[in-house]
């Protein structure tokens, strides 16, 4: 227990993910059933799939929604994590005004849906909104470095103006909210196109092609496993009403991207060669979470290292390049 007094004690809660059959959504809602929650999956399945969530579907405390969370929604509920929203490079800049549309208008549409019906609600929220950090590692007392105008802004931005309605909500409103900014998470039910750097270097060393490293490979990540992850979000949608966050969710291990490819090839026992490309615009040149609050407040730290993650992850995708999972 912490000083705040959170225990593992749960009761029954009826629970909508938003996002829900996404990368980290999938994870999230079984999870939750798996804890004994009912739980009731949106998404629009533009970067979510149904085969996330197939081994969900026979149980009888799960109910998927085919939804478009910037259009309003009402359901029953007790609690709702809103993950909705494109999370890579590739698919929020593919259509970057609906991507700003999914962030507010979505928030603005859970938030009005948590207020009706009495619920607490946590958003997804991300280090992007840090942006090319100034401060090394980010703190969440940091207000960032983020381009208003540039190609990543329909997300950095985006995810930026949903922080501010939830505490608008909060403060006009008393509405019970957790915000919680995640940094870099991988695992299994990546998509395999995705664009991020786990991802791709994992599909590129599999297939035997060229590993693609932006800039010189010296900008660093911190990379968090999905378990621990999703642990984490429990826990913030758990703790006390007083604690509202943000609070930084993410591994404080830091890598530099060569340092990434050359463990996955070790992981894939591949031979690929590197090649180099330009950085693209505002990509961060640093990225690691200071999780001193998740730690004090939640009793929260990863506990995967990157190593054991990368070769669960490394099993899914060559299960999946291999057609041994069934994707229909």
């Amino acid at each position: 227990m912490s000083e705040y007094g959170i225990t593992d004690r749960h009761l029954t809660r009826r629970v909508l993910v938003t996002g829900g059959s996404g990368f980290l959504g999938s994870h999230l809602c079984e999870r939750l059933l798996d804890r004994g929650d009912e739980v009731i999956c949106v998404d629009n399945l533009f970067t979510g799939a149904r085969m996330n969530i197939r081994h969900l579907l026979d149980n009888h405390n799960f109910e998927f929604i085919r939804h478009d969370v910037t259009f309003p929604l009402y359901v029953e509920v007790d609690e709702i994590y809103n993950l909705a929203c494109p999370a890579s490079p590739v698919h929020y800049q593919h259509d970057p005004v609906q991507t700003t549309k999914t962030s507010v208008h979505g928030a603005i549409n859970m938030l009005g849906l948590a207020k009706r019906v009495g619920a607490k609600i946590l958003q997804a929220s991300t280090s992007e909104v840090y942006g090319d950090p100034n401060v090394h590692p980010q703190p969440e007392e940091y207000w960032g470095h983020v381009n208003p105008i540039g190609p990543r802004s329909c997300y950095d931005e985006g995810k930026r103006c949903a922080e501010t309605l939830f505490f608008d909500y909060w403060r006009q409103c008393r509405l019970r909210i957790k915000v919680a900014r995640i940094f870099n998470t991988y695992g299994p039910r990546m998509h395999p196109n995705d664009g991020r750097v786990v991802s791709n270097f994992i599909v590129q060393a599999l297939r035997g092609e060229a590993i693609t490293i932006y800039g010189e490979g010296d900008q660093t990540r911190s990379f968090c496993y999905v378990d621990d992850l999703v642990g984490g979000l429990i826990k913030l949608m758990d703790s006390p009403d007083e604690i509202t966050g943000p609070i930084n969710l993410g591994n404080p291990n830091e890598f530099t991207i060569r340092q990434l490819a050359d463990l996955v090839l070790e992981g894939v026992g591949s031979k690929s060669t590197l090649v180099f490309k330009p950085l693209p615009t505002d990509d961060p040149r640093q990225r690691q979470p200071n999780i001193e609050k998740a730690r004090d407040i939640l009793d929260w730290q990863p506990t995967v290292a990157l190593k054991d993650g990368l070769s669960k992850t490394i099993r899914y995708f060559d299960d999946l390049l291999a057609g041994r999972l069934n994707t229909a």
